[in-house]
């Protein structure tokens, strides 16, 4: 049985790989097909033709015009009149040539890097015009052909030569190699040489075949396709049938293109069947239609691009082949089964458990099939929920929701009626036993006498939901909840009872009690969590976290699941995400999870299934199955990438407008007041990967950004200056494309531009002139002020001089009359001192004569002396005395008396002498002597001359008179 096994299993694998030596696409499910509806590339339904262009951006002839993909974004080009582009075709050099009906020209980025077209009507020689549908555009060398049904037009040199023409309409001009043919109707096929037709010799029965696609097939040899009537081969002189399995195929769904791939395949598109590969011995490979993933069955258009994808332009959408993909699948397009929860191949036949049963098919259902293909069928008495299928021993087991099954052929036989095998083992202690995990706990099983697996017991003392099972080195069973926590279980030598059971959660460092799994990982038992993988310290019999596993494995330490994939290598599960991890070399993890992007969100949650087959692995995903293949071809003819394309380059500031989308035009200016811009790019990278970019913009930063999935850049705010921005691209975190450049100078603001600092300058000249002449001007003037200043300063010096001179004069006449007053004053003084001298002499001779007496003795009579006391009295009295002081006084106190007067009119001359004397600070009895009176009357007259002048109490009369 090991030896059949063997044998099958070898088969299965070349049966899988196809032509392991030869090939590279596999036959059994359909490659990874990535769908471009409508509602993506926002065009028109139909796509009429495929090409690629020097830069990898993609090109489709479109209803609406031409469209573009640069593998991040879709962009269209409207043709004049809005026409349907019938064909295009990029020569590889910056030019796109399209044409349509009535129309053809070329697309290429103008001066000012914008992508706009040309038309070539205008070229063509006059009476030839273009009045149908051109349909096939080639570019040969340093010429472009256009073809409609009516001509041929040949572009070179700039000029259209005159067309080539035939006596009946044309049906499609056809390159195969370097060769051009067409089929010109009624009259068989033609090849065109230079500008001349010639019949094809041997070709006359094919006339009026419709020969649609002619391909190299090997060496001097064509392979000829024809709408109905299947494939010819015509080798130079002969052309016959090519019977092969496709034959009856693409007779019946109507062939409708064709192109070489992967450079021994033939892959063909038809009107109503989707696309039939081939290889070169006329065995099917391939076929794909709208059940297998296409998003049409109707093929207007193939192109096999160089990194081994198959693009179909079909009547309602766009669609990639992955031709060479890792993975292989198959769909269950009509809803027959149901989910998937597990899949196994055992004896010819492929197993499915969904949630309605156990269904299978035969792995070859028809061995005079075209292709590969699939009958699934319920296998009776199987309903209900299959939970797993493993293969033990050659021996096929089912864990069902109602017990457990032995599978044969197409038949099931119930050995365990214990509900809900969720898994099935081999225990690492006891090979020839098996340990399940179920609804209720664990079960074991063992052989019978002939050799089939049998139930044996239950194991008692332990009834938990038992999702997951592994036995360690120390032979204790872990079993993980289905819904929380984990158990130590320890079993009696005889596997009857559990004798110690143990049950862990975040008291023993878990980091929670759900979501808890168990797993053996390279003879080590693992525990999966939310928060990474932990371990069990028997010593402190707590949970660890693993963290040198945890930090390899980066975002798969969150992996719910681990499949062992054989080899040191396992299948990490990370909630829907799978990745192959390889421990093979010691200090060394190896992850692919990028070859299983297309899985993601496919399988099952939580029962994710996985099985070997040989070197390959059978993957349950929702409906259906997927095949991977560990194959590293794909990898290494998908070494090389393509540069970074920088798309367009727009103006964000106030509107948004496009500046430029050919950035290798050279540098391009940007005007300051647009300063604010976005540049968008993209990896034309077509296969399923994970693409990240970096960028670096010269001039405004310093290092490269971090990696990001964003396709968009924007600077805003730029200051005036040269920039370079540079991008790179990496594959799978692997590959690094080569960086793309695009220099651009941000212009200075019109106050910093060149004529702005011509006007400085000039203004500045202006200024600088302005300023000396202003500066001589006021230095004239200030030497003008100075001079005048000095001549001012010179006559206020001689003024100040003669004023001095005049104040001296003045100060010598004041000391002149201070003099002169002085000695007035001392002539008054003395006046005055005469007449009191006087005064007092008068009245001691008035004394002395009342002593003198006669000669006898007697005093002399009062009549004797009576006159001469009168002489006495008018001496004393005399006013000639006073009028003398007073001129005298009024010459040297110039009109004291007459302001006297003027102040106090009540003074009387009495009281005006009383003042004089005062005022030349007389003393009492010197007024005295003067006035002829006593000191009493003087005092009298003092005191009344104060009430006259209200002098206050405490002011000096003296002082008042001297002041006033």
């Amino acid at each position: 049985m090991n030896k059949a096994f063997t044998f099958f299993t070898l088969y299965i694998f070349s049966f899988i790989s196809n032509t392991a030596i030869a090939a590279d696409i596999r036959s059994i499910g359909v490659p990874y097909i990535q769908n471009y509806p409508k509602s993506v590339y926002q065009s028109g339904n139909q796509n009429w033709s495929v090409s690629m262009d020097e830069n990898h951006i993609m090109y489709f002839g479109n209803s609406e015009g031409l469209l573009a993909f640069d593998g991040r974004y879709w962009q269209l080009y409207q043709m004049p009149n809005r026409i349907i582009v019938r064909a295009v075709a990029a020569d590889g050099k910056g030019k796109v040539y399209a044409g349509g009906f009535g129309e053809f020209g070329y697309w290429a980025h103008n001066k000012e890097g914008k992508f706009t077209y040309t038309s070539l009507i205008k070229l063509i020689p006059e009476g030839y015009p273009l009045i149908d549908e051109i349909w096939k555009i080639y570019v040969d060398g340093d010429r472009v052909i256009f073809q409609s049904f009516s001509s041929i037009y040949i572009y070179q040199n700039g000029r259209i030569s005159k067309p080539v023409k035939a006596d009946q309409p044309f049906l499609f001009l056809l390159k195969a190699g370097k060769r051009f043919f067409v089929e010109v109707l009624s009259k068989g096929l033609f090849e065109m040489k230079g500008d001349r037709l010639y019949p094809l010799k041997g070709s006359e029965s094919l006339t009026n075949s419709s020969i649609l696609t002619i391909l190299p097939f090997g060496k001097e040899k064509y392979l000829i396709g024809t709408a109905k009537n299947g494939l010819f081969i015509y080798d130079g002189e002969l052309i016959k049938p090519w019977k092969n399995q496709a034959d009856e195929f693409l007779k019946t769904f109507q062939l409708n293109n064709g192109v070489q791939v992967l450079g021994r395949y033939f892959a063909f598109g038809t009107i109503l069947n989707g696309v039939i590969i081939l290889d070169s011995t006329g065995r099917v490979v391939q076929q794909i239609n709208k059940s297998g993933g296409l998003l049409n069955n109707t093929i207007l258009s193939l192109y096999a691009d160089p990194g081994q994808n198959l693009w179909l332009g079909l009547d309602n959408g766009i669609d990639r082949i992955e031709l060479n993909s890792p993975l292989y699948f198959y769909f269950d397009k009509n809803g027959i089964f149901g989910t998937v929860y597990s899949s196994i191949i055992h004896q010819d036949k492929i197993y499915l458990g969904t949630n309605q049963g156990l269904f299978y098919s035969e792995l070859l259902s028809n061995a005079n099939s075209p292709f590969q293909s699939f009958e699934f069928k319920l296998i009776p008495g199987s309903q209900g929920q299959v939970w797993d299928l493993s293969l033990i021993d050659g021996q096929l087991l089912c864990g069902h929701n109602e017990g457990t099954f032995l599978v044969s052929e197409n038949n099931i036989r119930k050995i365990s009626s214990i509900n809900g095998g969720w898994m099935i083992k081999k225990l690492s202690a006891e090979p020839q036993k098996l340990i399940q995990g179920t609804y209720t706990g664990l079960a074991i099983y063992q052989k019978d006498e002939n050799g089939s697996w049998k139930f044996s017991h239950r194991v008692e003392k332990f009834g938990e939901p038992s999702r997951f099972v592994e036995q360690d080195r120390q032979g204790q069973v872990w079993v993980s909840h289905a819904y929380k926590g984990v158990y130590k279980l320890t079993l009696s030598p005889d596997l009857k009872t559990v004798t110690e059971s143990v049950y862990y959660d975040s008291r023993q460092g878990l980091p929670g009690s759900y979501h808890i799994n168990v797993f053996n990982l390279e003879n080590r038992i693992v525990f999966s969590s939310d928060s990474g993988f932990y371990i069990y310290d028997a010593i402190s019999n707590r949970f660890l976290n693993y963290q040198e596993l945890n930090k390899r494995l980066g975002t798969f330490a969150f992996s719910n699941r681990i499949i062992p994939a054989g080899n040191h290598k396992y299948w990490f599960i990370d909630h829907g995400k799978a990745a192959l991890m390889d421990f093979s070399k010691a200090g060394r993890l190896m992850i692919d999870s990028i070859s299983f992007s297309p899985l993601d969100g496919r399988m099952v949650q939580y029962y994710e299934n996985i099985s070997r087959i040989g070197s390959a692995y059978l993957i349950s995903v929702d409906d259906g199955f997927a095949i991977y293949k560990d194959d590293k071809n794909a990898i290494r003819q998908s070494g090389s990438l393509p540069k970074v394309i920088i798309r367009k380059v727009e103006n964000i500031t106030d509107r948004i407008f496009t500046i430029t989308e050919n950035t290798s035009s050279g540098i391009i200016e940007i005007p300051f007041k647009q300063n604010n811009i976005r540049i968008t790019f993209a990896l034309p990278y077509y296969r399923q990967a994970k693409v990240r970019y970096q960028d670096f913009l010269e001039g405004y930063s310093n290092q490269w950004s971090e990696w990001s999935t964003q396709t968009q850049k924007e600077f805003t705010n730029l200051s005036q200056g040269d920039y370079q921005f540079r991008v790179r691209a990496s594959v799978n975190g692997k590959l690094i494309s080569d960086t793309a450049l695009f220099e651009f100078t941000v212009l200075p603001p019109w106050y910093a531009s060149n004529w702005a600092v011509t006007v400085y300058c000039l203004l500045l000249i202006g200024l600088i002139i302005i300023f000396r002449k202003s500066y001589f001007l006021k230095l004239k003037r200030h030497q003008e002020e100075i001079q005048q200043k000095m001549q001012q300063e010179k006559e206020e010096y001689l003024r100040q001089e003669a004023l001095a001179k005049e104040q001296m004069i003045v100060k010598l006449k004041n000391e002149q009359l201070e003099a002169e007053l002085a000695g007035k004053n001392r002539e008054l003084a003395n006046s005055a001192m005469n007449i009191v001298y006087k005064n007092e002499l008068l009245q001691k001779i008035d004394d002395e004569l009342s002593a003198l007496k006669d000669s006898s003795g007697k005093k002399l009579s009062e009549e004797q002396l009576r006159k001469i006391r009168k002489v006495i009295d008018e001496g004393m009295s005399d006013e000639r005395d006073w009028n003398v002081f007073e001129k005298s006084f009024n010459e040297a106190h110039e009109n004291f008396f007459k302001r006297l007067k003027a102040n106090y009119p009540d003074l009387v001359p009495n009281d005006l002498k009383l003042c004089a004397y005062l005022r030349l600070n007389m003393s009492s009895k010197e007024i005295a002597s003067l006035l002829n009176i006593s000191l009493r009357g003087v005092e009298i007259r003092r005191y009344r001359l104060r009430k006259k002048l209200h002098i206050a109490p405490d002011k000096n009369l003296v002082e008042f008179l001297i002041e006033f």
